[in-house]
């Protein structure tokens, strides 16, 4: 990482922190439609135990445990994952959710093959490098087992805010103290090498509305 991207993380850093504590439960409480859908995936899949990447303060960890999943929710924001953990002891789901603060920039501590599932919203598409995001893709498919499904969501090139706001290089755009990378349709194929790649859904969330890819790929057994 060069001096202008460890800059750029730290802010965003710093930028998440702050927004968490400043307000808590941002998202709400109810899921998102991602993790609707991904619940159906992994379901259907037979998964038990799942691995949440940018779990935030948790509304989609919390839903999945609801729904009988076993889920460790990881993310950089200590403030974020302390609030999962009060929610998840409120709605009785602490014995299904465990936390761990982690950015993804560094190898997950985490074995190989011990995840069923693996659920991403809007974390690939942070401020990370092109690079960086290959590498978290390689941790998960280090990390999930054989047949386990990848169930990501990330803001594409066709948003209303790509190329908009404070251009940081590589499709990052800063806007409103929020860093995005915006993913062009070739990045979606090329982190699917090696994968089956089972869905490619474009969706809508949010006032803007942001634009997004829901991603649906599955490691060969």
């Amino acid at each position: 990482m060069n001096g202008p991207e460890r800059e750029l993380t730290e802010a965003q850093r710093t930028h998440w922190q702050q927004t968490y504590g400043s307000h808590p439960g941002m998202y709400g409480q109810e899921p998102s439609a991602p993790a609707r859908h991904a619940a159906t995936v992994f379901r259907a899949s037979g998964s038990r135990n799942l691995l949440e990447l940018g779990a935030g303060h948790g509304r989609d960890a919390l839903f999945l445990a609801r729904e009988g999943f076993t889920v460790q929710a990881t993310d950089f924001s200590a403030t974020g994952l302390e609030q999962l953990r009060q929610a998840a002891r409120d709605q009785n789901v602490a014995d299904r959710v465990s936390t761990m603060e982690h950015d993804v920039r560094t190898p997950l501590p985490l074995a190989d093959a011990s995840v069923d599932g693996v659920f991403a919203h809007m974390l690939l598409c942070m401020a990370l490098s092109t690079k960086e995001i290959h590498a978290v893709v390689e941790e998960v498919r280090r990390v999930l087992r054989p047949g386990g499904s990848f169930v990501y969501t990330v803001r594409h090139t066709g948003d209303a805010h790509y190329g908009a706001g404070t251009a940081h290089g590589d499709d990052i755009y800063e806007h409103g103290g929020f860093a995005v990378h915006f993913f062009p349709r070739h990045l979606v194929e090329t982190l699917a090498d090696g994968w089956t790649l089972d869905e490619v859904h474009a969706f809508e969330e949010g006032e803007l509305p942001r634009r997004l890819w829901r991603v649906t790929q599955t490691l060969p057994r």
